[in-house]
């Protein structure tokens, strides 16, 4: 991968912004297009009722909508986890008693 693979860059009410995403991300135009699909899905939803609304709400509002979706994930993650260690300890629970 060459340093011109690691630029990013993305578009924004107008204008373009380029970050240098890190070595050993692979999915940094995946997370770049997620931000531009959620300010885009704000932007639509706000702009109805108020079609001049501060740039900065917008990306403030996308911002804390990727962030709940991300905790409600690690949330879930982390009950997923724990249902699985309770199985596994219960299978490995029966497996003992028939031996």
């Amino acid at each position: 991968m060459t340093s011109l693979d690691n630029i990013i860059t993305i578009e924004l009410f107008g204008q373009q912004y380029s970050f240098k995403a890190e070595d050993g991300v692979p999915d940094a135009n995946e997370v770049a297009d997620l931000l531009i699909q959620e300010v885009a899905n704000v932007e639509k939803q706000l702009s109805k009722n108020n079609p001049k609304i501060n740039k900065v709400t917008i990306l403030t509002l996308a911002a804390l909508n990727i962030s709940s979706e991300f905790i409600d994930l690690k949330r879930n993650y982390s009950e997923l986890m724990e249902k699985i260690s309770e199985r596994s300890a219960s299978l490995v629970n029966m497996i003992d008693v028939n031996l």
